[in-house]
């Protein structure tokens, strides 16, 4: 079941991002982060409400900087999208499990760890050269803030997977943390507007938004589900899947083609991050008697 509905959280996923592409052209990102955070805030309220739960939090700043980095990764991630081609800038965007494990070697570094993992270095190395294959043939002179947006939107979403992992630790349910994210969202896309202004809805133009957060919404509760039931290594496996449905919208849809070279990239894109994924749950090894 979890393989499943990992699948069909991959696919929403990638709709959406065919979604925000065609979106881009009549909205700001602002706007988009704005509409996408209005109905995952709505959908999370029902929710919780439909649990006899509470969005009521004892930790709110943790919440805060949750929202700071979630929010940030999308707006940069759907700023990318209208810029690149679909299948880059989800790729760069699914770097996030090679930025964690280059926190993890960081924070061992300046901890002062006896020894560093040399198979999570070769990882996170393959990762940026995956991304050196991706970007070079992939992006004129025009998309390269597009691809340095998508790049850091990797970055950030690390952040926010480690804050969400430190506030279910403490106890805080999936919706409550799904609520202040999109809450986030709501009020970052706001303030976004005042500078950008308003752009004029269409009947087409409303629905792609629609459509953004439903499939958001809808994606985040299979994959969420996914993760409960299944093996996370797999589930990680699979999520890698939305990068080839992302693939054939930019094709089907947008005519784009990628170059042997970008295809190269994702591939060790996808591999440096599964690979990291399981090096990061591996039990660390015993030291021996003389290094100890």
């Amino acid at each position: 079941m979890a393989p499943l509905l990992m699948l069909l959280a991959s696919l929403l996923f990638a709709t959406m991002g065919a979604c925000v592409k065609l979106a881009s052209s009549t909205y700001s990102a602002g706007e988009i982060v704005f509409y996408r955070g209005l109905v995952g805030v709505l959908f999370a309220w029902l929710l919780t409400r439909s649990a006899g739960g509470s969005l009521r939090t004892e930790v709110p700043g943790m919440h805060f900087w949750r929202s700071l980095c979630g929010v940030l990764a999308l707006g940069l991630w759907f700023y990318s999208i209208g810029g690149l081609p679909l299948a880059t800038a989800m790729t760069l965007n699914y770097m996030s499990s090679v930025w964690m494990a280059l926190f993890l070697l960081g924070g061992a570094v300046l901890l002062g760890a006896a020894r560093v993992d040399g198979r999570l270095v070769a990882a996170v190395l393959v990762g940026f050269g995956g991304v050196a294959l991706v970007l070079r043939p992939t992006l004129s002179q025009e998309q390269l803030w597009h691809g340095l947006a998508g790049l850091l939107s990797g970055m950030a979403t690390a952040l926010a997977y480690l804050q969400v992992t430190t506030l279910g630790r403490r106890g805080e349910p999936e919706t409550r943390i799904v609520f202040y994210f999109a809450l986030g969202g709501v009020l970052a896309g706001a303030a976004s507007m005042l500078f950008t202004g308003l752009s004029r809805h269409t009947l087409g133009g409303a629905a792609l938004l629609l459509a953004v957060g439903l499939l958001a919404t809808g994606g985040q509760l299979l994959m969420t589900r996914a993760y409960a039931i299944g093996s996370t290594l797999a589930n990680a496996g699979l999520q890698y899947t939305g990068i080839l449905f992302a693939a054939a919208y930019g094709v089907l849809l947008f005519g784009e083609r990628l170059s042997w070279m970008a295809l190269l990239g994702m591939v060790l894109i996808v591999a440096a991050g599964l690979a990291c994924t399981l090096l990061s749950r591996l039990p660390k090894p015993a030291l021996n008697p003389q290094e100890s």
